[in-house]
């Protein structure tokens, strides 16, 4: 992101930048203006951010706010083009744009396949896959004079590779959904490469579905098609393919800058990451300090007032486009205290619990996955390489083209100490 400091002071709106960054300075900054804040998006598109901590728990929860595009008024207006970068986000047919009764059918539909029972059984199997994906990253390490980019090598491929066992995806695509995954949540991206994205992404995923249609088996994808509810009504062609889409996004670009943003905040704040290793605090805790610290999710599109709304004094337009702003509530102060910008795995957040999972309707339904995802990559990561660190200065690495995700693009770790 890219505000000036005197723009802030004025009160012009945030414009967001196209090319990412670390979005933490220009929270602060936009938390000491006020929660909510007006923004302007990629393609002059007018809109607003909730980025305060209690603003954004009753935004997140409001009945007066929507999901579905029929309430984006520059969209419903044609004043939006094909190839605006966050169209995905407003118009994929799923259950992140559905509201009301069509959002209970679309969460009940997923929530009969997406049990808590498969997921605990996924445990024993993630656990052997940390064990794989731990082994290829000490080798990538030894034919790289000891460092390796944990997380092309492990942080990406375990909740990649988890996701799609889960959905029933054969191994030949992981590699390309997690391209146009990344394509499709850039904020830098042009109309033409949004829209070739958006395209393959539906036709891959068509190929998936077809082939499970074709050949069931114990996999998401399968119970999808096959779910009903009582009255009948199953996934639509539309809805199932945008359902695919969003749980393979959500199911492992989250996953993946969480584990990744942990590695990083554990390797420069080592005396937090000797408790870890001691047990005096548990990989849980630093999972949960992480998301609030520095969430996988910047700022993320998009809800609508259905009338004028007004939110911790701020009035916020019917059919403005609303970003959530998980980075920001995070580390505001005034509700985590006035440390909140300090990685502390031993805080008690019983009192004022994160949001980077979301909150009410459309509260997370992977969570429980990827706090166990996480929880154990970072248990045997650190087990098996106690010594790991950063291979480079952290303020080195490059961020992500996005402020939508919020992490680096690589992160080299040189896994034993080298100190002598």
């Amino acid at each position: 992101m890219n505000t000036s400091p005197e723009n802030a002071a004025a009160g012009q709106p945030h414009r967001f930048d196209p090319a990412g960054g670390c979005p933490h300075a220009d929270n602060a900054r936009l938390l000491a203006r006020g929660a909510v804040t007006p923004v302007v998006l990629p393609g002059d598109v007018q809109g607003m951010a909730v980025l305060g901590h209690d603003a954004l728990k009753e935004f997140l929860a409001h009945p007066d706010v929507a999901k579905n595009a029929q309430h984006f008024a520059a969209l419903q207006a044609g004043e939006i083009a094909d190839g605006w970068p966050l169209k995905t986000f407003a118009t994929v047919q799923g259950m992140t744009t559905a509201d009301g009764a069509d959002h209970r059918r679309l969460r009940s539909l997923m929530g009969k396949a997406f049990t808590a029972r498969r997921v605990a059984e996924l445990q024993p199997r993630i656990t052997d896959l940390t064990t794989q994906l731990l082994d290829g990253l000490d080798k990538a390490a030894a034919a790289g004079d000891g460092v390796a980019d944990l997380r092309r090598h492990f942080a990406l491929p375990l909740p990649m590779g988890v996701i799609c066992e889960l959905l029933g995806v054969d191994a030949e695509y992981h590699d390309r959904l997690h391209h146009l995954s990344n394509q499709i949540v850039a904020t830098d991206i042009g109309p033409e490469e949004a829209m070739a994205a958006n395209k393959e992404m539906v036709e891959v995923l068509g190929a998936v579905a077809a082939a499970r249609a074709a050949s069931p088996g114990d996999d998401l994808t399968t119970a999808l098609i096959a779910a009903r509810e009582e009255n009948g009504d199953k996934l639509s062609p539309h809805e199932l393919l945008g359902t695919l889409m969003l749980t393979i996004i959500a199911g492992h670009e989250t996953t993946l800058n969480l584990i990744t943003n942990a590695v990083r905040a554990l390797c420069t704040h080592r005396e937090q990451l000797a408790l870890a290793k001691s047990g005096e605090v548990t990989w849980a805790d630093v999972v949960e300090e992480t998301l609030r610290w520095d969430s996988p999710v910047s700022y993320f599109p998009f809800r609508y007032p259905t009338r004028d709304l007004t939110l911790d004094g701020t009035v916020i337009p019917q059919g403005t486009p609303v970003l959530a702003g998980y980075s920001a509530a995070g580390r505001d102060k005034q509700a985590h205290g006035p440390d909140a910008d300090r990685f502390d795995i031993t805080r008690d957040q019983t009192t004022t619990r994160h949001l980077s999972l979301g909150h009410g309707a459309h509260f997370c339904m992977g969570a429980p996955l990827a706090r166990m995802e996480a929880t154990i990559a970072l248990e045997q990561l650190f087990s098996r390489f106690p010594g790991l660190d950063l291979a480079v200065p952290e303020p080195e690495l490059p961020r992500h083209a996005s402020f939508v995700g919020n992490s680096v693009q690589q992160l080299p770790v040189r896994l034993r100490d080298a100190r002598p």
